[in-house]
């Protein structure tokens, strides 16, 4: 009888345990989804400008000011509730990969995110102008999102 009390105890406990993990994960389903969605903007924005940059893209000035101004856009959103405590890839393995240091060492995080707004905000100053203003803006852009993803996302 105790065997048996003590195997219906275990599996309430590991039950209640895997219920946990899951509702934190739906927990943070939304806020994961969106910020995994302004990424891909970033992503699509600037893989745009780059390629003007780079000559893979004859240069556009129209689609280049509309790049721009959406990386400006996006990196002067608040994007906080997207970024909520516990929804890192410590808590959430798999569904995400931010680091915990995004949290830990917050301020950090901020500041880098500032100077991809400053980058961003000169960047869209300029697209219209000519490709030397992409050419000459674009690595300031590419330095903050690669500085971000090194300190605080999981590689592949």
């Amino acid at each position: 009888m105790k065997s048996v009390v003590k195997l219906i105890c275990s599996l309430l406990v590991a039950g209640s345990t895997s219920i946990g993990v899951a509702s934190a994960q739906d927990t943070f389903e939304g806020p994961i989804k969106a910020r995994k969605a302004v990424m891909a903007l970033y992503a699509w924005n600037l893989g745009q400008l780059a390629a003007m940059a780079k000559g893979e893209m004859n240069y556009n000035p129209e689609a280049a000011a509309t790049a721009a101004e959406n990386i400006r856009v996006l990196a002067s959103m608040n994007n906080g509730a997207a970024w909520p405590q516990g929804s890192d890839s410590t808590a959430l393995p798999g569904a995400t990969r931010a680091k915990l240091e995004a949290w830990t060492t917050y301020p950090e995080s901020a500041e880098i995110n500032k100077s991809l707004a400053d980058a961003a905000a000169k960047m869209a100053a300029v697209a219209a102008d000519g490709l030397d203003g992409v050419q000459a803006n674009i690595g300031a852009i590419g330095g903050a999102c690669s500085a971000c993803h090194k300190k605080f996302r999981e590689s592949q």
